[in-house]
């Protein structure tokens, strides 16, 4: 259930309108990396974590209302930038308020030139937010990842929140307005808050790698295809230890003669690493019980709720 409270989360204000920097915002009102996007993934994510993970499910669901509730400041604020121009559209006089605004003829030639690429935002929302990016593609589901396994959706929220977070930084460069800077740095210092949050849910899931269940064959979790000409560059991604497996890494230096060599990798054996065929089923099999019974039994028998209320 969701309760309208008529007061922002944060108190957007603005200086003076800006309609250039109002248009650049919408990438944070219908974008791909914006406000709606994160609310409505969270809150797709967060059904099937109610009854096996409701600790998961009240993190999904309180962040997700938060998004939604940054999607009204980023409304409230494009509104403002906006400001007179809904009205002013509707007034038939050259020299209105939104023509002196826009200060001669070469800002209004530019302010048309913008008008062409995100017509919309103009000439059919009459001023005001609309679902769409800075250049008017309308929002869309398929900006929304909701997997159905927690390792996979943390994970993807981080890098959500990371998009975002870096959206919000490149906006603040394109304004001078000291109130809007102070809007999008809340917005973007909520953005590391989440990123933090939805880290910490992921590490109480153990183990956690690799993400969703089976485990990767160890006959080729540890190599790395020098896949291009030139010097050949070493770090920590192609050589010791392995982050996470703990295995050594096994650098191909001409891939295409090992690839030869092995008849297309067949009869490999694993290099690098104490993992083997018979220990990685055994690992599938374990997290795959362990997994399935965490959800099966938290499906009650006969007759299912989804909540239940307290007077």
């Amino acid at each position: 259930m969701f309760h309208h409270v008529k007061e922002l989360q944060f108190n957007a204000r603005v200086s003076k309108p800006d309609p250039r920097f109002a248009r650049l915002l919408l990438e944070q009102f219908g974008g791909s990396n914006g406000e709606l996007k994160a609310a409505m993934q969270y809150f797709t994510q967060a059904f099937t974590c109610k009854q096996p993970y409701p600790d998961k499910y009240d993190l999904l669901m309180d962040i997700a209302t938060e998004e939604f509730s940054h999607l009204e400041i980023v409304g409230a604020t494009i509104q403002m930038l906006l400001g007179g121009v809904n009205g002013e559209l509707k007034n038939a006089a050259e020299e209105s308020e939104i023509m002196k605004l826009l200060d001669g003829s070469a800002a209004k030639e530019s302010f048309m030139h913008e008008a062409m690429f995100n017509p919309q935002f103009t000439v059919l929302s009459g001023g005001g937010p609309t679902l769409t990016d800075s250049n008017g593609t309308p929002w869309t589901a398929a900006y929304v990842t909701a997997n159905g396994d927690l390792t996979v959706d943390l994970r993807s929220n981080i890098a959500s929140e990371s998009r975002a977070k870096i959206v919000y930084e490149y906006l603040m460069k394109f304004t001078d307005d000291p109130s809007v800077k102070e809007t999008l740095r809340f917005l973007m210092t909520r953005e590391v808050t989440h990123y933090q949050q939805f880290e910490a849910a992921l590490n109480t899931i153990q183990p956690n790698f690799p993400p969703g269940i089976l485990q990767g064959d160890p006959r080729h979790s540890n190599t790395y295809y020098n896949m291009s000409n030139g010097p050949d560059i070493r770090g920590p991604w192609n050589e010791g230890k392995s982050s996470q497996l703990g295995e050594t890494w096994q650098y191909i230096a001409d891939p295409v003669a090992f690839v030869q060599e092995t008849s297309g990798l067949q009869g490999l054996k694993p290099t690098g690493t104490d993992r083997t065929e018979s220990s990685v089923e055994k690992l599938n099999k374990a997290l795959s019980e362990e997994r399935s019974e965490e959800v099966n039994s938290a499906l009650p028998k006969g007759e299912n709720q989804w909540s239940t209320y307290h007077k």
